[in-house]
């Protein structure tokens, strides 16, 4: 590309979240420019849990985590683990997330998250219409799942919070869960049952779909990594390979786990981490599984796509240089054959991919401190597919001059 290219409105990442978006201001009457690195669907948009899991109102940050933590760090390939080779470049980010798990953080992060969910769940339906995707949506439910009375106990009060925020769920027994999804093992003595979260057919089908449907309406997609921003009088440019590539009236950040380096450019350093994501997608046959089931003390769920039996989860903390480590995927997937006697193990696929994350676990969203025309839409964490159609609302209101239907001074990316 000799020319430069311009456009009215420059979206920086084709995942989930920056493809919702272009097709978000493509419907407000932009000219719309997607960049990628890689293209469409290639980072954690296609190897996620295929989740919209609306009732995922709490941060990763919480007393119960900050407890808990200790423990999970020393096991290189539990539910949340630090390589030590990351450890130092990590710190900074540690900090704020011990200061992001005092109570009044946590209750403030879910108060926001739950208008990011509800405003999310409420946009979704119309989002998929318009994009021809809505034969993709599936409302199966979410089962997670509890190795005796203890721990079951231990996760009421989550549970009574959430009822507070108006979440409906369902506590089961053995029998009852038996009913729901069959072939649990018996060491599961108690099930909650969340009738309330969706999922896609598969994230990166869906993604993917997205992608052609911008196109179809008139979008462009290139593919080429951005290293700076530089607002001018009259917009911005993005700047590839030390020459600017592209001229934009506005542009959307929303390049998952790489957006704190053009961030950089504009002077703002965000505390913005990678929790590496890790999982094992077998064949369609591998287990009779009708619903998601979490198993949430050992960070890992079982997922039901039109394309496979999806078995991953945890967090690694561990960057976007270190090379993948699928002794994790391998740990999930033998704990899942225990937990799961009928299951079929073999002719998997490993996965990772890296999963966008502050401390506090809302994303950032708003605009750069630099310049208002630059927006920006990163730092889901695991909620990206979640939080996408909300996300795309709020974005197409701020390119708009709309006034977005939620506060986002908590998703300010100035608030660290």
């Amino acid at each position: 590309m000799s020319d430069v290219v311009t456009t009215d409105v420059l979206v920086i990442g084709a995942g989930v979240i920056g493809l919702s978006a272009a097709l978000a201001a493509q419907e407000r009457g932009f000219s719309v420019t997607v960049v990628d690195r890689e293209g469409p669907a290639a980072g954690a948009s296609a190897g996620n849990a295929g989740a919209f899991a609306f009732t995922d109102i709490f941060p990763l940050a919480s007393p119960k985590i900050f407890l808990k933590a200790p423990k999970w760090l020393l096991d290189p390939l539990g539910p949340l683990s630090l390589p030590p080779a990351y450890a130092v470049q990590m710190l900074p980010w540690l900090m704020r997330f011990v200061r992001a798990c005092a109570p009044d953080r946590v209750a403030a992060s879910a108060k926001a998250q739950t208008a990011m969910m509800d405003l999310s769940k409420a946009e979704l339906e119309g989002f998929l219409s318009s994009t021809g995707t809505l034969g993709m949506l599936r409302k199966d439910g979410n089962l997670e799942v509890y190795e005796g009375e203890a721990q079951f106990r231990a996760s009421l009060p989550g549970w009574e919070a959430r009822a507070r925020h108006g979440i409906e769920f369902t506590h089961m027994s053995a029998a009852e869960m038996e009913a729901v999804q069959p072939g649990i093992a018996p060491r599961f003595t108690h099930g909650t049952f969340t009738p309330g979260w969706y999922s896609i057919a598969d994230p990166k089908l869906y993604t993917l779909a997205l992608a052609e449907r911008f196109r179809a309406q008139g979008g462009q997609l290139l593919t080429a990594e951005i290293g700076a921003l530089k607002p001018t009088e009259t917009g911005v440019e993005a700047i590839a390979a030390d020459r600017v590539l592209l001229r934009a009236s506005k542009v959307v950040l929303a390049a998952g786990a790489f957006s704190h380096r053009i961030a950089r450019s504009l002077g703002e350093k965000i505390p913005l981490q990678t929790e590496r994501g890790y999982n094992t997608t077998l064949p369609a046959d591998a287990f009779d599984l009708r619903c998601q089931v979490t198993f949430g003390g050992h960070g890992f769920v079982v997922s039901r796509l039109s394309t496979g039996v999806r078995v991953g989860g945890a967090v690694e903390l561990g960057g976007l240089e270190l090379k993948p480590n699928f002794k994790r995927s391998e740990a999930m997937l033998t704990k899942a054959a225990a937990f799961l006697p009928g299951l079929k193990t073999g002719g998997g696929v490993q996965w990772m991919g890296f999963r966008p994350s502050l401390p506090d676990s809302l994303p950032a969203l708003g605009f750069a401190k630099a310049s208002r025309r630059v927006v920006y839409a990163f730092g889901h964490g695991h909620l990206g597919l979640t939080q996408s159609a909300g996300t795309a609302r709020v974005v197409a209101d701020l390119l708009s001059g709309a006034t977005p239907p939620i506060d986002l001074s908590p998703f300010s990316p100035q608030r660290f």
